[in-house]
């Protein structure tokens, strides 16, 4: 049999979502990170706010804060949160537009999907608000980058 528990999972093999009444709510942050591969012309237009349909990371920011409070709507078993605070940060580079999203709580449960959840929303809405002009974008390397707070306590990436 593997070490390996999935909490999500009854006795049985069912889906459930967890029960957290027994635990006390504590401050819980977590970091989460993509990146939109582009063109370096899209980039630059990114960069300089010349994309017609306006403002695309000041677009993609207001989504990502949307997506991080709407998480629980969208992954079945996540529990509502109260969110205490979103940021959504870009990085422009050459050939992609990095994003990174900071979301923490203080509350029963984790805030993991809450950030990557907003982190690839705010990467769509980049895609979506540039795809007529560079078709070939890709949107890779979302991953969780750090958590802290629970049970389970502190996780940081290491950079490769």
């Amino acid at each position: 049999m593997s070490e390996l528990s999935f909490s999500h999972l009854d006795p049985m093999g069912h889906a459930r979502m967890v029960d957290v009444t027994p635990k006390e709510p504590t401050h819980r942050r977590a970091v989460a990170r993509c990146k939109v591969f582009m063109s370096p012309a899209t980039t630059a237009a990114v960069a300089n706010r010349e994309v017609k349909k306006g403002d695309v990371l000041a677009v993609a920011r207001v989504a990502g804060i949307q997506a991080a409070k709407r998480t629980s709507d969208m992954i079945p078993l996540c529990h509502p949160l109260y969110i205490s605070a979103v940021s959504v940060d870009f990085n422009i580079a050459d050939d992609h537009v990095a994003v990174e999203v900071q979301v923490d709580t203080v509350d029963r449960t984790g805030v993991e999907m809450e950030a990557l959840h907003a982190c690839s929303v705010a990467a769509l809405t980049i895609y979506d608000m540039c795809k007529s002009a560079d078709k070939a974008m890709v949107i890779g390397e979302l991953a969780l980058w750090e958590k802290t707070g629970g049970r389970s306590g502190t996780y940081q990436r290491i950079e490769e």
